[in-house]
């Protein structure tokens, strides 16, 4: 079965986001500022692609939607990042309707006449390595469930909260159903839906979803940058720093490493 990723790097859609700007121009000088595109590149690097990288499952597709206009300089540098990345392919796309642009890129990517598995994923978060693996084999298990109905939500809502610095990594566990994050589709042959025309946390409002949460599956970024964040009165989340053998856990499920975090976060 096709299993395909849609990550949205700092596109300028039109919606989509939290918070509202002005004009595109406005976002676009929001999402490309100096300091917010090094903490989302720094974030992309040592927290989103280490874990897809080392997928047990290598038969998938990665998209990273970008918006046409990104500066060069951002974009020569994610295109260094994907190097030795086979399953990543970079996206370009004027601005326009959020679900629309989604819709159109997802499945230009798919062949439309077998059913396929969507997840959307966000730039400073990260699955585990058998991710793909686990997905396929919840689609082998829930096959009359998938048989039965046009989409089918798949959501794994136990992982980490995690905030990564010059010291490392600060995490914590949580369970949180339908975070967007370890969450899937399931989608029949021709159903031009997508995983990015719902809300994440209503998926379960249109379709039946199953949830699993015998093991921790993601890493929910956490920073100063995330688009829930910048409205007012947000509180901080105060996250305690993983010792040497909660670092390992991050290795062995998430392929993070601790020191390439303090070596990134820590160049400046």
């Amino acid at each position: 079965m096709q299993v395909i990723g849609l990550c949205r790097f700092s596109y300028p859609a039109e919606g989509g986001f939290q918070v509202e700007h002005g004009s595109i121009e406005e976002r676009m000088a929001y999402l490309y500022a100096a300091p917010r595109m090094e903490e989302r590149l720094r974030h992309f690097e040592c927290v989103c692609l280490p874990g897809l990288r080392a997928q047990t499952d290598p038969d998938f597709t990665f998209l990273i939607l970008v918006g046409d206009a990104m500066p060069a300089r951002w974009r020569d540098r994610l295109e260094s990042l994907l190097d030795g990345f086979p399953q990543a392919r970079i996206v370009a796309r004027q601005p326009g309707p959020h679900r629309q642009v989604c819709q159109e890129v997802l499945n230009a990517a798919r062949d439309t006449d077998r059913p396929c598995l969507q997840f959307r994923h966000d730039d400073d978060d990260a699955v585990a390595v058998d991710f793909v693996a686990r997905l396929r084999k919840a689609a082998i298990d829930c096959a009359p469930l998938l048989r039965d109905h046009r989409l089918v939500g798949l959501d794994w809502n136990r992982g980490f909260i995690a905030r990564p610095d010059e010291r490392g990594l600060c995490a914590e566990e949580t369970v949180t159903p339908y975070w967007g994050v370890a969450q899937a589709l399931a989608v029949q042959p021709g159903v031009a839906q997508t995983i990015l025309n719902f809300a994440h946390d209503r998926i379960n409002r249109f379709m039946p979803t199953v949830t699993f949460t015998d093991r921790a599956m993601y890493v929910r970024g956490h920073n100063d940058h995330n688009d829930s964040r910048q409205k007012r009165h947000v509180k901080p989340v105060e996250l305690p720093r993983l010792d040497p053998e909660g670092e390992a856990l991050f290795r062995d499920l998430f392929a993070i490493d601790a020191d390439h975090v303090r070596r990134i976060f820590g160049a400046g």
